[in-house]
């Protein structure tokens, strides 16, 4: 059958990416945090098989889709994949699938990553599913600052630290410091007998933790979090605005929403969150998602129309 605009752009919102010059379309499957088991795995590739090109792809936010797959099949594929606890989508001017490193299992990583981002995914990507923005909204979780997801390139991006605890005194003065042997940043240093650390170049990665066996690095017990608000990436570049502390983890969330609740307020239609951010004012945005009125008048901005620029 031929397929009409209206068409395409319906499935579109479904996760149906119609590929250019063909009547057929990548389904593109979502998943919580970067992970799927086996079992999802295997009924996606059954999908393929069956109704694609035989073959998947992955996005660069860990998406996967099933490319080839013609528009008959549509009920069918969100049949199999909903059997297994997925679905399609991840389109739109909404909140997109949360992307996560490897942090819960990385030698670097300083947070349960893939379980920050499930519990994002459901507070946000289901959570917030029928609510339309200004434009997309993406969230990464990075569990340290190698920045493998690239937090200050999201709309809301988090990144794992480490806060060294020191205790200089303990010191020994070894011939082979491990401290400083380990430090990527090199602002470990030791001279005259004693290790001194540079705070200016340290950036609390956790690398030096628990590395001396004397004890002169340990440190908190909960990792904490920077993080960094209206990143981009393509054509128009914006590195994340770093907010003006560290986050705990079960601060996450409550941050997330208000973001949200000041983007969906003040963003214009096709209107990104950094753009926004940049034409109010990095202050008066940061003053914005201080303390509890956005959160106060949720329903008021739910309720709203979003802004069409004059």
């Amino acid at each position: 059958m031929a397929l009409t605009e209206k068409e395409i752009t319906r499935v579109k919102a479904l996760g149906f990416l119609h590929n250019r010059g063909t009547e057929t379309f990548n389904v593109r499957v979502v998943n919580k945090n970067g992970t799927m088991t086996a079992e999802q795995l295997q009924v996606v590739a059954d999908c393929a098989r069956e109704y694609g090109r035989g073959y998947v792809s992955f996005t660069s936010r860990l998406q996967v889709e099933i490319p080839g797959v013609p528009l008959e099949y549509e009920q069918a594929v969100q049949q199999r994949v909903q059997s297994v606890g997925m679905v399609t989508g991840g389109t739109g001017a909404k909140v997109r699938p949360i992307t996560a490193c490897k942090g819960t299992t990385c030698v670097y990583g300083n947070a349960d990553t893939q379980g920050i981002a499930a519990r994002l995914f459901d507070t946000f990507y289901t959570g917030w599913h029928d609510v339309t923005l200004p434009h997309k909204f993406k969230i990464s979780v990075g569990g340290c600052p190698n920045s493998c997801m690239k937090p200050s390139l999201n709309d809301i991006g988090f990144e794992g630290h480490k806060i060294p605890l020191r205790d200089l005194d303990k010191c020994r003065g070894c011939g082979k410091c491990a401290i400083e042997a380990r430090c990527p940043m090199k602002a470990a240093r030791v001279a005259d007998g004693k290790i001194s650390v540079d705070a200016s170049v340290c950036n609390e990665c956790g690398v030096c933790v628990n590395r001396c066996p004397f004890g002169v690095v340990g440190c908190e017990p909960e990792t904490v979090f920077a993080v960094y608000v209206g990143g981009t990436w393509g054509k128009h570049t914006r590195m994340g605005t770093r907010l003006n502390r560290y986050y705990h983890e079960d601060e996450l969330e409550t941050i997330t929403e208000k973001v949200l609740l000041w983007f969906r307020e003040n963003a214009y239609q096709k209107e990104r969150l950094g753009a926004a951010i940049d034409r109010v004012g990095v202050e008066a945005f940061e003053k914005a998602i201080e303390g509890d009125d956005l959160l106060n008048r949720k329903e008021q901005i739910l309720a709203a129309p979003i802004k069409v620029r004059g």
